[in-house]
């Protein structure tokens, strides 16, 4: 008669690191630290001269965004963090749970000062619109001497 093993044939050398694993979920599950380092989906199109850049942010607050502009780089962050403050006498907490998320992106962008951006939201979509302009055209490589 067959009688199944209790153990697997390389149970006795077990990578220990393997059985710590098990034991305790990883950040980098759903839900962990994967989600929220993750980026936000981005339109770009030409529109009436200008580049108009949607970015898909539900859930947030106006006050929540952030658009900032630094040496052509455009920068979009976004911060948020749920708190909800339902206080019952006669409930008990066994597990509570808050979301909390951040995300930021950013574009290289040519020739345009912050006071030629514009940016709205509306609907969970933030909607940030610049000039196109021409490329400066590129200069030749000058050469450095060498003292």
């Amino acid at each position: 008669m067959f009688t199944p093993a209790l153990f697997t044939r390389n149970s006795f050398w077990r990578d220990p690191f393997e059985e710590m694993s098990a034991m305790f979920p990883s950040v980098f599950d759903d839900g962990g630290l994967e989600k929220s380092f993750a980026g936000f989906n981005t339109d770009v199109m030409e529109k009436d001269g200008n580049y108009v850049l949607q970015a898909e942010l539900p859930g947030f607050n106006k006050e929540d965004i952030h658009v900032d502009l630094k040496n052509n780089i455009l920068s979009i962050s976004a911060s948020h963090n749920e708190e909800k403050k339902e206080e019952d006498e006669k409930t008990k907490y066994i597990r509570r749970e808050r979301h909390s998320a951040s995300y930021s992106r950013s574009f290289r962008v040519a020739n345009v000062l912050p006071e030629d951006i514009s940016a709205s939201y509306k609907n969970g979509i933030l909607e940030v619109t610049f000039p196109k302009r021409d490329a400066l055209p590129e200069k030749e490589a000058q050469k450095i001497e060498i003292k």
